[in-house]
């Protein structure tokens, strides 16, 4: 008896071991995640940086979170919102993923934005900043795994009044959304802190040469606040010397014209750049001392803008399946896990998510030098745990409009 007894509370120990939560997600089918990137025009450069990064995580994991395995669907939208908005409906509609990271920019992601709203699939985005995907019109199914566009460069038009003391700036910046909201964040901090933008210049996104915009710089400026996304800001930096004026007019640059990614094409024209971000290679802490150290051995290269977005993004993805212990199937309980995400760690350094869907992080002014024989964005200042909403009140910033091509107005520019 006794021994029947004992046989019986083994094979319910067993029993209990096998409903293990670790083992109750090894036995369900692979998470099916979607992947948006830009393999062709002038945002590949950046689209490349994330399909390398995203791989990096996966064979870091063996492709497996929250024991589970994952299958990764990539599609690439060539940069086209109608485009990107139909390989979205395919990953969600043929593939039947359960969660996207993507796309690359701000327009795509405002193309897809009401079908996303729609079908209710979990999206992170490693790259668009697009401001009212969490401020005026939040979506319930979107996070961002990066700062809005305007978040690092509210701290830059401080930086550039206060700090090196600048009052008159010329603006150029690719015409499209991120460009808008990047030059009116900065334009509205620099402003109000005495300062005046006297000269905007717009260019297409595919330009193929800057020099006609460049002549164009008024002499008497300051500085010039450059904001490039993929790889224009090669181009901008690279002319912005043939034409005699590094040297001349001090240049100030977005995150991305001066990414990380893109560092190494530009050679010795691109020292002393200063701009602004969430990220730098060159950041002191234990988790991004093994991210750029994995990412070197991989790819020979430092990670960027892009390749730290993709990164980011698939931190808050493995938490919050880890939050859910793997149950991804449980979409709301997936997508409250999300929105809740802490990543006390990440190689940014401490990041949180506000009530929009928001990462408040620190913020970085960095410095183009030559370090260890190449190219860094060495940080000079930090700004703590900036938000999306800088210094201002959530309720009187989301009572004005979004930041666009027109708004601040520029009521300073000159002739």
């Amino acid at each position: 008896m006794l021994k029947k007894i004992h046989l019986r509370a083994v094979a319910l120990a067993v029993t209990g071991a096998l409903l293990t939560p670790a083992a109750f997600a090894a036995d369900k089918a692979p998470i099916r995640v979607g992947f948006l990137t830009i393999k062709s025009g002038a945002l590949a450069a950046g689209g490349k940086q994330m399909e390398e990064a995203i791989n990096l995580f996966m064979k870091e994991r063996n492709n497996t979170i929250a024991g589970r395995k994952v299958e990764l669907f990539v599609a690439d939208t060539s940069g086209q919102p109608a485009v990107t908005k139909t390989k979205t409906q395919e990953l969600v509609e043929k593939d039947k993923v359960q969660v996207i990271i993507g796309p690359l920019a701000a327009f795509e992601a405002i193309a897809v934005d009401d079908y996303i709203k729609k079908v209710g699939v979990p999206v992170i985005s490693p790259s668009a900043g697009a401001e009212d995907l969490t401020q005026r019109k939040p979506n319930p199914w979107f996070v961002r795994g990066v700062g809005s566009s305007a978040q690092p460069s509210h701290a830059l038009g401080e930086y550039a009044a206060k700090d090196l003391k600048y009052k008159r700036i010329a603006i150029i910046a690719d015409d499209f959304a991120f460009g808008h909201e990047i030059a009116a964040g900065f334009q509205r901090t620099f402003e109000e802190n005495g300062g005046k933008v006297v000269q905007k210049l717009w260019t297409p996104l595919n330009v193929a040469d800057y020099g006609t915009y460049i002549g164009q710089i008024k002499p008497n400026v300051d500085a010039v606040f450059a904001a490039f996304a993929g790889g224009n800001g090669v181009k901008f930096v690279k002319q912005y010397s043939e034409y005699g004026l590094k040297g001349k007019i001090p240049l100030l640059g977005a995150m991305t014209t001066v990414d990380e990614g893109i560092l190494p094409f530009m050679g010795d024209d691109a020292l002393g750049v200063i701009s602004t971000g969430w990220y730098s290679a060159n950041l002191n802490n234990a988790a991004n001392a093994k991210f750029v150290k994995d990412f070197n051995a991989t790819y020979k290269k430092d990670p960027g803008y892009y390749s730290m977005g993709a990164y980011g993004a698939a931190l808050m993805l493995e938490q919050a399946l880890k939050d859910v212990k793997g149950n991804i199937e449980d979409k709301n309980a997936f997508m409250a896990a999300l929105r809740a995400v802490q990543l006390p760690n990440d190689p940014r350094g401490k990041v949180t998510l506000d009530a929009l869907g928001n990462p408040i992080m620190d913020i970085y002014i960095r410095k183009v030098e030559k370090k260890d024989g190449k190219l860094s964005n060495v940080v000079i200042k930090t700004y703590p745990a900036v938000s999306q909403f800088w210094t201002y009140k959530a309720k009187d910033f989301l009572a004005n409009p979004v930041y666009s091509r027109d708004y601040p107005p520029a009521n300073n520019l000159e002739n």
